[in-house]
């Protein structure tokens, strides 16, 4: 690997990523920076606003940086570009209003203050110490948003109803006193592989308790404050959506020709799988073909663990397979975890590794209540766009790249169409490589494929006020109309 001096660009953005991380402790844990572990983000106005104003330092000190010249090269011409970009879209939907109300049932707050403790080490008694006191503090972040949901509001951008109730109950599952996140992750602490201390015990106990009455407070909030005065459509209407899809897509798309290509490349995966379908069944429907695969009892796994094996191994089999071959994988990101999340969710999703790759890359399972049968079928697809060759080795291979990239670029520069886009690619890739000839697990890889598709058209068609499909009956899209899509 050729390495590269530093530039002042580079200088700018990792101090961009040092002054951020102090300022957002729960992405500096995300992020594997350290140091910040014990603390909370401000989440309200105040805090919003004081990392608003870092970014725009950090877009004027890059200005003045890229104005000078003297001694830039391509990867600096890049950086700047992709700051540009990522900054100031940042301060757009800041300077509009939209960033004090962020709730979802995905990735807002609700989520994030809980979901940070599944990145947390949890292998010694300073460990659980130190989750211990973020415990405690977590009621300081949960007023915050609180305050920031209340502005949103006065300010005329409230959430969406729908959303406040679903997060309401999400919060009260968390919150719950013996069978909530909280109480179960202390009650579960063994540091050494031993019970803890007294002292540490009682700590955990206490911050525990101090934690699920926050999130009881947060649900409270949701159910009789907020949702009374949000709004009852889900749309947040086409000029909103329009830069919240530059942030996502990392490009200006045409909405309208988006939803047109959306609509069709829904009948194209259709037909892929009808295709398909018929070399499981000759002459049987795709209904036919998943009933078969179902009640194939070779791609059925019984229980949690099993299943997390089962993804072990197909990711522990795919990366040595892989390497040397159609990929250059340097050896830290060869590790990869594949864990049962401690949520009941149902998503599937993958966290990056720390920097120092102390904490590898991982893919995570939020197995929903009661579900102890899992299919190989659709899930073979589901390993490779989580783990490698998808996000965990678009994520991981850049991460490791100190000797080119600076740490703005390695840690914090993150488009969702592009990293996304990357995995379903890498699916793709799987295929092609011969890794899903088996037609259930083609028929797997299309059926995500499908999903994904469908969810371009109620997205865009939702938040735009399209025209929804004849098939489920034309006219403005609802709730109703997205589920039978």
């Amino acid at each position: 690997m050729t390495s590269r001096t530093p530039s002042r660009i580079d200088a700018v953005a990792d101090r961009f990523v040092d002054e951020y991380c102090a300022l957002d402790p729960l992405t500096a844990t995300h992020l594997g920076v350290k140091g910040y572990d014990d603390q909370v983000t401000d989440l309200s106005p105040a805090g919003i606003d004081e990392r608003a104003e870092l970014t725009r330092r950090t877009l004027a000190a890059l200005e003045e940086s890229a104005a000078a010249g003297d001694g830039l090269d391509e990867v600096d011409a890049v950086t700047v570009a992709a700051m540009r970009d990522r900054l100031g879209l940042d301060l757009e939907i800041h300077d509009a209003g939209l960033a004090y109300g962020t709730l979802n049932v995905i990735s807002s707050p609700v989520q994030g203050l809980r979901d940070v403790f599944d990145l947390m080490p949890t292998a010694t008694a300073d460990d659980w110490a130190t989750i211990a006191r973020r415990l405690a503090r977590l009621g300081e972040g949960v007023q915050g948003y609180v305050e920031s949901l209340r502005r949103a509001v006065a300010d005329g951008h409230p959430p969406a109803r729908r959303q406040a109730e679903a997060c309401a109950e999400q919060a009260e599952q968390f919150a719950a006193a013996e069978t909530g996140f909280f109480a179960r992750f202390a009650a579960g602490a063994r540091p050494d592989g031993e019970e803890p201390g007294a002292a540490l015990a009682a700590d955990l106990r206490r911050g525990a308790e101090a934690a699920s009455a926050a999130y009881a407070q947060l649900a409270q909030f949701l159910r009789t404050e907020l949702a009374p005065v949000a709004r009852e459509q889900d749309a947040v209407g086409r000029d909103e959506y329009a830069l919240w899809s530059r942030e996502w897509v990392g490009a200006r798309v045409d909405l309208d020709e988006t939803y047109a290509w959306g609509l069709e490349e829904v009948a194209r995966v259709e037909a892929e799988m009808r295709a398909v379908a018929d070399q499981i069944v000759p002459g049987g429907t795709v209904a036919d073909a998943v009933a078969a695969l179902d009640a194939d009892p070779s791609r059925t796994i019984r229980g949690k663990e099993a299943f997390r094996d089962w993804m072990q191994a197909m990711s522990d089999k795919a990366v040595p397979e892989l390497a040397g071959v159609h990929f250059d994988i340097p050896e830290p990101v060869r590790r990869l975890e594949c864990l049962i999340a401690p949520t009941t969710s149902g998503g599937i999703y993958y966290t990056g590794p720390s920097e120092d790759f102390s904490r590898p890359g991982r893919m995570w399972w939020a197995v929903p209540e009661g579900v102890v049968e899992f299919a190989t079928w659709q899930q073979t697809t589901t390993v490779y766009h989580e783990g490698v060759p998808g996000h965990h080795l678009q994520i991981g291979q850049t991460m490791y790249r100190a000797e080119l990239l600076n740490r703005w670029r390695r840690m914090f520069s993150w488009c969702s169409g592009h990293g996304e886009g990357w995995a379903l690619y890498a699916e793709r890739l799987m295929a092609d490589l011969g890794y899903l000839d088996d037609p259930g697990d083609r028929l797997g890889m299309l059926d995500s494929s499908a999903f994904r598709a469908m969810r371009v058209v109620v997205d865009i068609g939702t938040h735009c006020g399209f025209d929804a499909p004849a098939e489920v009956g034309g006219g403005t899209w609802d709730a109703e109309k997205m589920w039978q899509f």
